[in-house]
């Protein structure tokens, strides 16, 4: 195996330490995708350099010059705070000249808006929930044909950020209420859709011109709240105590239907391509209790510490956490046009 030079891009709160030595559960928590990645890609052989980006360009392209990596391995959410402008970085790197892993900035883009990508979804009879979208500082209109109950959503941000059990609107006094949260907490334009009672589905997948389905993860909850809602909200996704006192795991999705399961495959292949994913990705259903299945939003470059659901799907069919980072290392390397 090639030895590369190897430079990670991080958020600077997230530069990981060397050791775990001394740190709580809940500071590790914070930055255990990079330090999984950054000690995994060193027990590899490979040389990596761990830069912090958030507010300038210059330090990429001095670490470039003067160090010149074979390879950046990209964990960036978000550039100058704004999620948003996380394409503008992989651009930069592509002007540059460099080859990074992850998605490319047009896929970053249309994935970003969860409605845009459900157009595209629509417009190749991919099914998914009806929505409206609401900008900032306008009135907000509900269309006659979109039914409660409604999930309130930002338009633009991921990770489940903003999404909470009050998410779920039942009333127009109540959308009007969420919308204006995600308007005034998030600073970002709002996404509501048709709630879809049924499973929540994460198919994993990976490659450029050629795809890589990985099975089926299923998010569960045990002890949900008298009267909650099974959603994934920010405290579902990254709160661990919480996670152990409402019994909330994922694992592999059992006793799927064959016909399901070959549905979720074709469709994620397509999707992956509609939306012009590259890399490797996460891709969001919700499987109706009638079989219908519905997209919800795509999310490349989505969280690969090994205990998450891309790692642990990875896991299932033999790809072990190394071996899967070496893909996603080959991967951005195949898609370089330099």
């Amino acid at each position: 195996m090639r030895k590369l030079r190897v430079l990670a891009l991080v958020h600077p709160d997230l530069v990981p330490p060397d050791s775990l030595s001394g740190y709580s559960a809940e500071e590790i928590n914070r930055w255990k995708t990079e330090y999984n990645v950054v000690q995994t890609l060193r027990k590899l052989g490979h040389e990596v350099r761990v830069l912090g980006v958030q507010y300038e360009l210059m330090p990429i392209r001095e670490a470039v010059e003067e160090w010149d990596p074979h390879i950046v391995f990209n964990l960036l959410e978000e550039f100058y705070s704004i999620s948003e402008f996380d394409q503008h970085v992989v651009s930069y790197l592509e002007l540059l000249k460099v080859p990074h892993t992850g998605c490319n900035p047009r896929g970053l883009t249309i994935t970003r808006d969860k409605a845009l990508s459900k157009k595209i979804a629509a417009y190749h009879r991919i099914r998914a929930p009806r929505f409206a979208t609401f900008q900032r500082r306008h009135r907000v209109r509900r269309p006659k044909d979109l039914a409660f109950p409604l999930i309130v959503k930002s338009l633009t941000e991921e990770a489940s950020l903003g999404i909470s059990q009050a998410s779920v609107v039942y009333s127009d006094d109540e959308l009007q209420e969420r919308v204006a949260f995600v308007h005034s907490r998030l600073e970002t334009d709002a996404i509501a859709e048709e709630f879809i009672a049924g499973r929540e589905l994460y198919v994993a997948a990976f490659g450029n011109q050629r795809v890589t389905v990985l099975p089926a993860w299923e998010l569960l909850f045990e002890n949900l709240a008298p009267g909650a809602v099974a959603i994934a909200t920010a405290r579902v996704k990254h709160n661990p105590r919480y996670q152990e006192e409402r019994g909330i795991f994922q694992q592999q999705a059992a006793d799927l239907p064959e016909q399901v399961v070959d549905r979720l495959v074709r469709t994620t292949r397509r999707l992956y391509r509609l939306l012009h994913i590259t890399g490797y990705a996460r891709i969001d259903y919700r499987l109706r209790d009638d079989g219908e299945l519905f997209f919800l939003e795509a999310n490349p470059n989505p969280e690969i510490a090994p205990e998450e659901e891309f790692a642990s799907a990875a896991g299932a069919v033999g790809i072990s956490y190394p071996q899967l980072l070496q893909k996603i290392l080959n991967l951005g390397l195949r898609a370089s046009r330099w």
